[in-house]
């Protein structure tokens, strides 16, 4: 432990500031909701319910069908699907069959598909039918086997002929028992969470069963007094691909007996009939959700909530004091990564809460802030460095690399890349988040990613993307185009194509163009000073 642990202090005698972690695997909270409240209901759906009897079963289906078509442990099985009763399905299904769980987004295009179902080598794929050609595009270049097609309304068939329907592959599972596999919680990975990259390439965070095991102890502990098992409904809207959605909306309320109450997309009129319609209990929201809902939510409609938590990108500090003073509703920010299970802070309902902090560390988390340049040196509190993490929630690495696995964890702790600054009693402020990251409506978005695409343009000759502030979104994309000699272009023109080829939170909003962009003396690009500048106009108004 470090040497010093301010915010335990924090903790009452009744919540643990350090925790047991139970050693078995992913599916066993699964099995043991199952065992104890079989009839409650574990999911719902626009009205269908599920039990977790029904729930269990279903899973022990999914993973038979796996086995039977040579799926062994350790495979890697992709899941391009929103919310949805099929998600929860095959998620347990894959690590009942000892295989891991390929978390994507289904927003991505055909060549960002492709990078992560190869780099994963993920076996088979189950993904939304909608989606189907899309993945059946780029199969040939990957090593999927397998495409497995989920409709959401009814056994409606996509475009192409699928591999097989949902309906089909669960029909090939029926009667027969999974094989047991032997899982080392420590050492064996249920999940890949791809997450950005220093070199620009994602790269797949190893979450083993211990880490995600323990990220849902250790949340459950922390918001214990908020939390009656078998009793919550928790609202999961933010996708459960996300590894915030993943934790918050999917491990947590199966660990607890709860019910997920799914959507596919966020869509306020939706969110706001299925709230009066099924009263939930937790509501995991990223900061965009609240203002929209700030907009249209009448008085009393969350009279039912419990706690309100928001992750994924900073929640302004005005925002969350008009939302809780317009709900009467508690919302506690936290802070989390991929790397991470993902959460490792959050501000406590039992104690103070610092608005524009993300709080205090969970139960057994240990944190520090050490110095910008040698990252060795343990700084003072109120003095800006990096944070710097460990916890039985940390990965054990990234998937196939070493140098980056090197470079995050050093000597048990992982490096979060964001800088911060710790007061005496132990919470923290994030500064600045990584140095290039976009967070737009909640969503990471790597620069690079977006410039290769903007290299792609013929009439490109220099590009530059950075965030820039945006009321709804917290941050949206913006990029800085030099043209080459004699060619033209139009804003409009520039984002389309960026459209073509890239996920729709991810193309820029704003195309400014101009002849030069700012360079240091070996000729990079400075994003620095184009942040700066952006800044210093944002203060002056110009």
């Amino acid at each position: 432990m470090s040497a010093n642990q301010p915010w335990k202090a924090k903790y009452p005698a009744r919540i643990r500031s350090e925790v047991d972690i139970p050693d078995h695997p992913l599916q066993q909270f699964l099995f043991d909701s199952a065992a104890r409240v079989p009839e409650n209901p574990a999911m719902s759906f626009y009205g269908q319910k599920w039990t977790y009897a029904q729930l269990e079963a279903q899973v022990k289906v999914f993973a038979s069908a796996l086995q039977r078509q040579g799926v062994r442990k350790g495979d890697r099985v992709a899941l391009v699907l929103p919310n949805c009763p099929h998600f929860v399905i095959a998620y347990f299904g894959i690590v009942t069959a000892g295989a891991i769980v390929v978390q994507i987004n289904p927003m991505l295009v055909e060549r960002e598909l492709q990078y992560i179902l190869a780099d994963s080598g993920a076996v088979a794929a189950v993904v939304l039918d909608a989606l189907y050609p899309r993945v059946k595009a780029v199969q040939a270049q990957t090593s999927v086997k397998t495409i497995i097609a989920c409709s959401l309304g009814g056994e409606s068939k996509p475009p192409e002929e699928p591999d097989m329907t949902f309906t089909a592959w669960m029909q090939s599972g029926t009667g027969i028992a999974p094989e047991p596999v032997e899982i080392r919680p420590a050492e064996d990975v249920a999940v890949l969470q791809y997450t950005g990259g220093t070199t620009g390439r994602s790269k797949g965070a190893m979450l083993t069963h211990r880490n995600l095991v323990a990220n849902a102890v250790q949340s459950v502990e922390f918001a214990k007094d908020k939390i009656e098992y078998g009793k919550e409904r928790y609202l999961a809207v933010i996708p459960m691909f996300h590894v915030y959605g993943m934790t918050c909306c999917l491990t947590i309320p199966v660990y607890q007996g709860g019910c997920i109450v799914m959507l596919p997309r966020f869509d306020v009129n939706e969110l706001l009939e299925t709230v009066k319609r099924e009263k939930p209990t937790h509501f995991p929201g990223v900061p965009t959700m609240y203002i929209a809902l700030l907009n249209h939510a009448e008085p009393g409609l969350f009279d039912g909530l419990k706690l309100c938590n928001s992750g994924s990108a900073p929640m302004p500090v005005e925002l969350l004091r008009e939302f809780e003073r317009k709900t009467g509703s508690i919302i506690t920010e936290g802070y989390g990564l991929s790397e991470a299970s993902p959460v490792t802070h959050s501000n406590p309902y039992f104690a103070e809460r610092k608005p524009g902090s993300i709080g205090i560390g969970l139960p057994s988390v240990d944190y520090k802030i050490v110095d910008l340049e040698t990252g060795t040196r343990e700084l003072p509190p109120n003095t800006v460095g990096e944070l710097v993490v460990r916890g039985p929630n940390v990965m054990v690495g990234y998937w196939n690399m070493p140098e980056e696995t090197a470079s995050a964890l050093r000597d048990g702790w992982l490096y979060t890349g964001d800088i911060a600054k710790m007061d005496e009693e132990g919470y923290v402020y994030i500064i600045d988040r990584k140095k290039d990251l976009i967070i737009a409506s909640g969503y990471n978005v790597y620069p690079r990613d977006v410039e290769e695409v903007l290299y792609e343009h013929p009439a490109v000759m220099e590009a530059v993307v950075i965030g820039v502030k945006d009321a709804y979104r917290g941050e949206t994309v913006k990029a800085f185009v030099v043209l080459r000699p004699g060619q033209e272009a139009t804003e409009e023109e520039i984002i389309r194509h960026c459209r073509a080829n890239l996920a729709p939170y991810k193309v820029p909003t704003i195309v400014e163009f101009r002849k030069e962009l700012p360079k240091s003396s070996v000729g990079k690009i400075l994003r620095r000073a184009l942040r700066e500048e952006e800044a210093s106009n944002l203060q002056t108004g110009s």
